[in-house]
């Protein structure tokens, strides 16, 4: 680390749950984050500014009038531009010592297999089910951990599940692996903050995870209602007959 990071990175390299040594495991580190929208682009942002070494972007879709109002990383130049290009932009005008990788389309199957294995975790701020359980299921296969995050109306909910970890459910344990069913956000709307929120925390769970301190949110389920101002958490176990981690599959 030079004198530029140490100066950069000063105010967290004081914690002392961080200090030198989790900086660095942080510029070490390489992160895949799936969806550069509401969720996304707070992730994206706060992991730049925290000097995650190497940010893995994926998205197929381009930037919309209407993505502004909650997806902060873009801007209206931004319109029409491939969200992938116009997230690395931005985050190399942040942190310009940061290495910015993108994959501008929906990765699956045997890229998304590669993309997750390329890298030392994974952040799922998609907005879909299908996508969800696929990023999941790749995670599993090459025990990786996935930081999980959503926001639909007024409520969010986030949590982590870790493969390494023997006890650890993953997200089909949690949701099953019923059809896509749920709205999204162009149905059933969400406000611009409540997403903030969720990208924030699931970039906090992903700097404890990676500079390894603190007690992440794995076996456990964070309810956020917005309206309310509340903050709920459930345990999650981890499903022995899990068709994607369970034991018979092991």
């Amino acid at each position: 680390m030079d004198d530029q990071q140490l100066l950069r990175y000063s105010r967290q390299i004081l914690l002392a749950q961080v200090d030198i040594e989790g900086q660095q495991r942080l510029l070490d580190s390489r992160v895949l984050i799936v969806g550069l929208g509401g969720l996304g682009a707070p992730v994206a942002l706060y992991l730049a500014a925290a000097g995650i070494g190497e940010l893995h972007l994926a998205d197929h879709d381009s930037v919309d009038l209407s993505n502004l109002q909650r997806q902060i990383i873009h801007a209206q130049a931004d319109i029409g531009r491939p969200k992938v290009q116009s997230a690395a932009q931005r985050l190399q005008a942040l942190n310009p010592t940061i290495r910015v990788l993108t994959h501008a389309l929906a990765l699956a199957d045997q890229s998304l297999r590669e993309a997750v294995a390329a890298v030392d975790l994974v952040l799922d701020c998609s907005d879909n089910f299908a996508t969800r359980q696929a990023v999941n299921a790749a995670c599993v296969a090459a025990r990786i951990p996935l930081v999980s995050g959503a926001a639909i109306r007024l409520e969010g909910q986030l949590s982590v599940f870790d493969s390494r970890q023997a006890d650890s459910p993953c997200y089909q344990c949690l949701y099953g692996a019923g059809d896509d069913v749920a709205l999204s956000c162009s149905e059933a709307g969400v406000l611009g903050p409540l997403v903030g929120l969720v990208g924030s925390l699931q970039a906090l769970e992903a700097v404890k995870l990676l500079a390894g301190f603190g007690e992440p949110l794995i076996g456990r389920l964070l309810l956020i209602d917005a309206l309310g101002s509340r903050f709920r958490e459930m345990r999650v176990r981890r499903d022995p007959a899990c068709s994607c981690c369970g034991t018979a599959h092991e």
